[in-house]
């Protein structure tokens, strides 16, 4: 069973962002069912990499500011920071294995 998503909001975003040297930010909705089928390979990634990688989500219909900051069209889309900017995204249901190797590739 993965950890806990921390929920990102407009307020505490760019501080998740810079909290770790790499972050994964997964962008969703709750009516969303792609992002339903996401969320526990998200979950499961956010457990293994606890304390090296910041992995979270965001709302989009509760922060829609941040969706529009960062042009998300579409969810679920995955978000990837390194030293807090933007360096990669990911559109739709992704496997486990392809998230990990990008993760891998930014640490």
């Amino acid at each position: 069973m993965g950890a806990a998503l921390q929920e990102i909001t407009t307020d505490s975003f760019d501080s998740f962002v810079k909290a770790t040297p790499v972050t994964v930010v997964d962008f969703s909705a709750t009516w969303c069912g792609p992002c339903q089928v996401l969320k526990p390979t998200v979950e499961q990634l956010a457990g293994e990499y606890a304390g090296k990688v910041n992995i979270g989500k965001v709302d989009i219909d509760q922060n829609q500011d941040l969706a529009v900051r960062f042009g998300v069209m579409s969810v679920p889309t995955l978000l990837f920071f390194k030293g807090g900017k933007q360096v990669d995204s990911m559109l739709g249901v992704q496997h486990k294995n392809t998230i990990q190797a990008k993760i891998n590739a930014l640490l």
